[in-house]
């Protein structure tokens, strides 16, 4: 940059500090010998460069000193214009501190990713040569820069007229340069008579764009759009603004911060009348009134649609009016200072002792809640004067020995990062504290004593090991920034300070404001709300439905699977299905009620809906909302393996889609707004209906039942399944306006089942296979999630790489795992151990996690380890290689084992799809039972599935996806339940020799018996199980209450266990458990074990002959006891009744025409446990847990909603006659009983087409309980 002029400072004072610095400074070691190094090496040394006038600078290069083992390792940058006020060089927003030299000859370059203008360059050090001194020859490159400069004080404006009277653009460009030590100003300003206008102003140090597009009659519309970007603005330093903006769209950009929007209103143009107005908003007819406060600063390289307005004003255009502007840009010679630490930063300034009264003033910016200002011992024993921060409020406080101390208060909010001044006014009695020069406002206090002022003012802390009076501080130091300092009416020179002729400080930066707006980029994200420190930033998620230090991770699952894995039975729930991804949550329904979890989304219009009067002319339209965006939508099917949505047309006389070769008179919209013409059940692109497809339609010449337009009802119903369509947006009807035409349509809910995200798994086979897919771009924020299984020590999970830059995750040995990361400041590694071994063949889970505040890794349920990131440094993840799953670029290291559910970003990695095209990869994981078979309950047996598992629940009394629901029933006086052990009787789906049937006159060497009974009738025979003519076990509830259990094996008295603990009968659920391992037997009430018992070896044990619930009605020899207890039987709920591996209560509910069982009776299928607080004879409706929207039977096309008037005539005849039906039927029922006992059980059993095989019949499971019951009752 040619020749420059050099300052250096040795302890802040400004001197040549060796005199072989030679300038101007070169780095050839030819030209350049020498060299600068100060007398004393520490971190308060500085190199200034003047480089005569501002320059664009676009890099630097460093050598150490000729010669010498002196130079330099690292250092900061620093730029300033005047010389003063300087600014810190930074890169991603975070101070860079600058890699130097390793020796005194080689030249290291720094090139700038963005230049920068100035002309004044500062070198700090940060670190040197350890066995040397600081030693630094340098060199700047860049080059010149020319602009045009306007300055404003705040009373003056620059007009620029149109050659018309209306300029209407559809399209503008603004352009500009602003610098200022003031909060609030006005720009630019347009508008025309018509509403339309264009503002840009800073308001409280932010930049705001508003704009109107649109007429007068718009004015109370809501079409005004503001936009509000940049932080801090009123820093007296340069700031960039561009706006551009096409029709409706706009993109707003301050320094490298970017917002696009579209405006509000109907208009593409913007109409201006006149002219537009820079540096204030004049009002018409009045010279010097301005309608909003004017902007106080300089404007630099002003552009509107390419006209340089600065120019024109230079040159005195005529259609350019100057008003009080000038062509240069004055700099106040302000010098901020920042107190750096929370802990050890203060400035000590002298006062004039003994005056009579005080004063002193300042401005100040934070953000800290807390923090200590001015501290001082005052004179003439008039005691101590404290001004400190408390919760955003500003505190003094006088204490003084002789009387208590005096408190007052001012403002609110004060740490919000902006200026304010505080002026301090005490005149012998009186102290008045002022705030942000608003007289108004001022709190004034009054003492006894009169005060003095002090000798030394303490701002912003106290020294360290401070025990004097001189400084208190009752609060932490003052973190933050402070100008324009004034004791006794005096201003003090700062710079004075920095040279160490007056006062004294700790851990200041002087002739700077260090303040960052750490919410400037926000890292919140999910619409989480920042707050900020000095130090760091914070994030409020509620309500967010995120959570962790930036909103990163949903609080809710990807999908209902993943809900069904840990337990959950069905219900509403909220899914997220791109995870940490942008999309939000949506509500949806789970049903886990079958083998298939279904997903459910309703919409906003289920019910069976009729139509008059659309024609094409005036068709019928219905949209349907389904309280979720098309893209939350969308991603939810992509999860999916399947989805569907019911279409039905009911119609009489109303044709569908007009085949076989007209134009449809109805057709529905999917995804992407497209209109389809085929129908449910048929195939896109097909104009059929399901019946078309499956030649059965009522007329074969036509391919939708309706299209026939018959006078009687018919319809078309079936599924459309072709997820790239759904779900159904809009119905469209336009034949239902002719003479007896009507209609009746339904749109069912979206249904999906299936999760291609949460099983989706490969298998690595060597350590030298792997996976690799595009590279990871997260450059703020980074989370990983995957399971992993192996019996290997180690392996590489996954790793990414950039120049610098990586990402890696891998298991470093059998009990840890590592997740190393390094973005530019030095890697950082995290590392979990588990107590246990990893390798152990079972799936466990990882979620590693990168943002800007921390490091973490979670394995399992094990504690996360977390680690936090610096504040300052890199942030920015840049990496720029593929991403390899399962092992590294070098094929070292490799993972071998399965990794499932592979998740980036909340976006899933298609690992089987990968793998069927990688050799030595394979597709899919078994071995889920080995993890998860604990979720299947109740004697439940954990069955393989290639995508998961299911529960088996053949040898449970318990159903339901994990074994967990209860088969229960409720018990009328007779009920009786009699299961017979006498034919072989197959219990699996696969008969086999190993079948686990049981046969008559087997001996059990183990009995396990359990059930649940809950009623209010003494006495009940709860179960009697029958061994021979004599023998028996019967589970007895005696008239008092207590329960008995007899135990009958020989010609001697049975052996009783009693248990009267208390009253079985007293409408609460009793767990009875009897368990007999060979000859010990245990008797277990309520969970509890209450008896032991050991048969004597005289006993033989025997086969049972049957098993029976409730009421004995078999011809069997009853002892006195279980015969009063029979007479009624069993009143109540039984549950969950278990024999070993049978399940009698369970088979007569599901199979009662296949097993070996018979029921008498009255038996109703219900929930013991939904009832114990009710009476257990009030059976209620039957509901559907299946589908909590209930179904209509769509077999018949009139509902209510669908009657004609001939219909309900009808109506009142059916009643009639089903009156009549009815007082039949109840006289035949009181004929019938008295003629026979009837088992009358109300479950529906499974149902066979008449011509399936016998055989195949009984190879149905007794027990199978994948597919959940379809009906519950509730008492």
């Amino acid at each position: 940059l040619g020749t420059i002029s050099v300052m250096v400072s040795d302890l802040g004072r400004e001197f040549f500090s060796v005199y072989h610095l030679l300038l101007p400074i070169f780095l050839w070691s030819l030209l350049g010998a020498g060299g600068w190094s100060p007398l004393e090496s520490n971190t308060q040394q500085w190199l200034q460069i003047d480089l005569g006038d501002r320059v664009e600078i676009t890099g630097v290069a460093t050598q150490g000193r000729y010669g010498s083992s002196d130079w330099i390792t690292s250092y900061i940058l620093m730029f300033s214009n005047t010389g003063h006020n300087w600014k810190q060089y930074r890169e991603e927003d975070s101070i860079l501190a600058i890699t130097g030299n390793t020796n005194a000859d080689s030249i290291v370059d720094h090139k700038f990713l963005h230049s920068m203008k100035a002309r004044f360059l500062r070198f700090v050090p940060l670190n040197w040569n350890v066995n040397g001194k600081i030693g630094l020859r340098a060199e700047v490159y860049g080059c010149s820069y020319k602009s045009d400069v306007a300055d404003f004080d705040g009373r003056s404006s620059l007009l620029y007229r149109f050659n018309q009277k209306l300029m209407s653009t559809f399209k503008d460009v603004v352009s500009l340069k602003f610098k200022s030590m003031q909060g609030d100003g006005v720009l630019f300003h347009g508008e025309g008579q018509r509403g339309d206008y264009i503002t840009l102003e800073l308001q409280k140090g932010k930049l705001s764009l508003h704009i109107n597009l649109g007429d007068a009659k718009l004015r109370f519309s809501n079409s005004h759009t503001s936009v509000t970007l940049g932080s801090l603005l009123d820093d007296q330093h340069w700031h960039s603004v561009l706006i551009e903006r096409f029709n409706k769209q706009v993109n707003f950009t301050v320094d490298k911060q970017t917002q696009h929007f579209r405006t509000k209103g109907d208009s593409d143009y913007l109409d201006i009348d006149y002219e537009l107005s820079f540096g204030g908003i004049p009002v018409p007819g009045k010279p010097g009134t301005f309608r909003k406060k004017n902007f106080h600063g300089c404007l630099e390289n002003l552009y509107y649609n390419t006209i340089n307005i600065i120019d024109l004003a230079k040159r005195r255009k005529p259609q350019i009016y100057i008003g009080n502007v000038t062509f240069s840009c004055s700099e106040q010679q302000i010098v901020p200072i920042t107190f750096v630490s929370a802990s050890s930063s203060y400035l000590l300034l002298p006062g004039t002792p003994q005056i009579d009264g005080l004063s002193v003033s300042f401005h100040f910016r934070t953000w800290n809640k807390d923090g200590l200002l001015l501290s001082t011992e005052l004179s003439e024993d008039s005691g101590s004067l404290l001004l400190y921060l408390h919760s955003g409020r500003l505190i003094l406080v006088i204490q003084n020995v002789a009387e208590n101390s005096m408190e007052i208060s001012a403002g609110s909010s004060l740490h919000d990062g902006l200026w304010h001044s505080v002026n301090i006014n005490a005149r012998r009695h009186r102290i008045t504290l002022t705030l942000d020069n608003d007289a108004a406002s001022s709190v004034h206090a009054t003492t006894l004593m009169q005060i003095y002022s002090g000798n030394s003012y303490y701002f912003g802390g106290c020294p360290d090991n401070f025990t004097d009076s001189q400084c208190l501080n009752p609060i932490t130091a003052f973190q933050g920034c402070m100008r324009l300092i004034f004791i006794d009416n005096q201003p003090k020179d700062l710079i004075l300070v920095q040279q160490g002729s007056l006062g004294n400080f700790s851990d200041l930066h002087i002739d700077l404001c260090g303040i960052k707006d750490r919410c400037l980029p926000n890292f919140c994200e999910h619409g989480g709300q920042c707050s900020q420190s000095w130090s760091t930033f914070y994030c409020d998620c509620s309500e967010t439905g995120y959570t962790g230090v930036t909103c990163h991770n949903s609080i809710y699952e990807k999908s209902c699977e993943a809900y069904r894995h840990q337990g959950k039975t069905s219900g509403f729930f909220h899914i997220d299905s791109d995870g940490s991804g942008p999309l939000g949550p949506m509500q949806v329904y789970c049903n886990i009620t079958e083998d298939k979890i279904w997903t459910v989304v309703q919409h906003n219009n289920t019910d069976l809906t009729r139509i008059h009067g659309a024609d094409s002319r005036k068709p019928y339209a219905m949209s349907f909302n389904y309280n979720s965006s098309m893209e939350q939508l969308e991603a939810m099917m992509n999860s999916a393996e399947y989805c569907e949505q019911e279409a039905a047309y009911h119609c009489k006389k109303s044709r569908l889609l007009n085949t076989p070769n007209g134009m449809p008179f109805a057709w529905w919209v999917g995804r992407g707004n497209e209109k389809h013409l085929y129908w449910g059940g048929s195939l896109p692109g097909i104009q059929q209906c399901a019946c078309g497809l499956e030649e059965s339609c009522v007329d074969i010449r036509y391919f939708c039942n309706c299209d026939a337009d018959r006078e009687e009802w018919t319809n078309d119903t079936g599924l459309l399944a072709f997820k790239d369509h759904l779900p159904v947006t809009q119905m469209v009807i336009t034949d239902t306006n002719r003479s007896n035409s009507e209609a009746a349509w339904k749109i069912g809910p979206l249904r999906c089942h299936g999760d291609r995200q949460f099983w989706n798994a490969a298998s690595f086979t060597t350590e030298a296979s792997y996976l690799h897919f595009p590279t990871f771009h997260a450059e703020f924020s980074a989370d990983i999630s995957f399971f992993f299984k192996t019996t290997t020590v180690s392996g590489v999970f996954l790793e990414n790489l950039g120049i610098k830059d990586f990402i890696r995750v891998e298991m470093s040995s059998p009990k840890e795992i590592t997740f190393s990361i390094d973005v530019g400041n030095g890697t950082t590694e995290i590392t979990v151990q588990s107590s246990t071994p990893l390798n152990d063949n079972q799936w466990h889970y990882v979620q590693a996690e990168r943002n800007p505040k921390e490091t973490s890794l979670r394995v399992d349920n094990l504690p996360r380890k977390i680690l936090e990131a610096p504040d300052e440094g890199h942030f920015r993840l840049q990496l720029n290689s593929q991403l390899f799953v399962g092992g590294k670029a070098s094929r070292q290291k490799g993972f071998v084992g399965c990794i499932r559910s592979l998740h980036l970003n909340g976006q899933k990695l298609d690992l089987e799809e990968r793998a069927k095209m990688t050799p030595s990869v394979k597709p899919g994981c078994p071995g889920h039972c080995s993890s998860y078979g604990n979720l299947c309950h109740n004697g439940g047996k954990c069955m393989e599935k290639y995508n998961g598992y299911s529960c088996d629940c053949t040898n449970s009394p318990y159903e339901g996806p994990f074994c967990k629901d209860e088969v229960s029933a409720l018990f009328e006086p007779g009920t009786s339940i009699t299961y017979i052990f006498q034919e072989p009787y197959p219990v699996t789906k696969n008969a086999s020799t190993s079948s686990s049937a049981i046969y008559a006159d087997t001996i059990m060497s183990k009995e396990n018996i359990g059930f649940s009974f809950l009623t209010s009738h003494t006495p009940s025979l709860l179960l009697y199980i029958n061994i021979d003519i004599q023998d028996y076990l019967a589970v007895v509830l005696c008239k008092n209450g207590s329960l008995q259990v007899r135990y009958k094996l020989s010609k001697d008295r049975p052996l009783v266990f009693t248990f009267n603990s208390g009253n079985f009968a007293n409408r609460e659920l009793h767990y009875v458990k009897i368990i007999r391992d060979g000859r010990e037997l245990t008797i277990q009430i309520d969970q509890v074990l209450n008896v032991k018992h050991n048969f004597s070896m005289e006993i033989d044990f025997k086969a049972i002959k049957s098993l029976t619930l409730g009421k004995v009605t078999e011809s069997l020899r009853l002892d006195p006891e279980v015969s009063k207890a029979n007479s009624f039987g069993f009143i109540g709920c039984l549950s969950s009744v278990q024999y070993n591996h049978i399940a009698p209560l369970k088979a007569a509910l599901r199979h009662p025409s296949i097993a070996p069982v018979t029921v008498k009776g009255s038996l109703t299928e219900s929930s013991c446990g939904s009832i114990v607080e009710t009476d257990v004879n009030t059976v209620t409706s039957v509901y559907s847990s299946s589908d909590p929207f209930g179904k209509t039977d769509e077999r018949e096309p009139l509902t209510n909603a669908v009657r004609s008037d001939s219909a309900v005539i009808g109506g009142v005849i059916a009643v009639v006659i089903f009156i009549l039906f009815c007082i039949v039927a109840i006289m035949s029922r009181f004929l019938y009983q008295h003629k026979q006992t009837h088992r009358s059980s109300q479950t529906k059993e499974k149902e066979y087409p008449e011509n399936l095989d016998r055989s195949f019949k009984n190879d149905i499971d007794l027990q199978n309980t994948v597919i959940e019951c379809k009906r519950e009752y509730f008492i």
